[in-house]
């Protein structure tokens, strides 16, 4: 299934299938392609399934932080999904879905994390910026999975683009800083939305402490583990992670 992306009331995203919401919010550097496997899966059962392209490169230069975005993703579900979500999130969009359920609970049903940021992350630009080297980028990319052909060519050339150009990398950079001062640890006893927590057991970004300090502290989160798997376990282990995620909802009749 080849799904596009068009830009539709002032956002670019897309849609599939009908029934209760579910919003994909992905990491900084991710794209669609990091939820083709749960596009295709939930749209088939009984979920409207959203994609969201968040604005990383393309807000204001003050804006271009963790406030900005999560307020671009509360706008999102105000002004499109229209009704509470379950909001999936890996990585930075995991941060801003938790930043959502704090902020605008009555927009949110359920909160699923997965090596998700907002209490400790290896950044990927924490030796940035030896942007002209593609070996040090594809070494890079391939130290987020377990797996290391996970990081096909084409991924490796989408980050190699985004590094390389000047506006982007400084972006990048400075969206990567605010979620790293943006700690939540004193916040996360007031999320009441039950959360799943779907981690990679490999995970060396957001690494297996962090998973368990996220579900010690929310106070209805359930945690999940997946072996041989890094920090984007919908995408390494995309059976797994519908298999659980899948299992979960129907238990909170989600």
């Amino acid at each position: 299934m080849i799904f596009s992306l068009p830009k539709k009331n002032k956002f670019i995203y897309t849609e599939v299938g009908e029934g209760s919401p579910i919003v994909l919010l992905h990491g900084l550097m991710g794209g669609l392609s990091n939820f083709k496997y749960q596009i295709e899966y939930f749209s088939q059962k009984g979920y409207k399934v959203y994609f969201l392209q968040l604005p990383l490169y393309t807000l204001p230069q003050l804006k271009t932080n963790i406030s900005g975005l999560t307020n671009y993703v509360i706008k999102f579900l105000e002004k499109v999904v229209d009704k509470p979500a379950i909001l999936i999130g890996n990585s930075l969009g995991g941060h801003l879905g938790l930043i959502t359920s704090l902020k605008k609970a009555q927009y949110v049903k359920a909160l699923v994390l997965t090596g998700s940021s907002g209490l400790y992350e290896r950044s990927f630009g924490d030796s940035y910026p030896k942007r002209g080297s593609y070996e040090y980028i594809k070494k890079k990319a391939q130290d987020v999975f377990y797996d290391p052909d996970i990081a096909t060519k084409e991924l490796v050339d989408e980050v190699y683009e985004t590094v390389t150009d000047r506006l982007k990398a400084i972006k990048t950079i400075q969206i990567a800083r605010s979620a790293m001062k943006n700690n939540l640890s004193e916040e996360l006893k007031n999320i009441k939305i039950p959360t799943c927590l779907i981690w990679g057991k490999q995970d060396n970004v957001t690494p297996p402490e962090v998973a368990e300090e996220f579900n010690q502290f929310i106070p209805d989160s359930k945690l999940y583990w997946v072996d041989k798997c890094g920090h984007s376990p919908m995408m390494e282990k995309p059976e797994e992670f519908n298999s659980i995620l899948y299992e979960w909802l129907k238990s909170r009749e989600l």
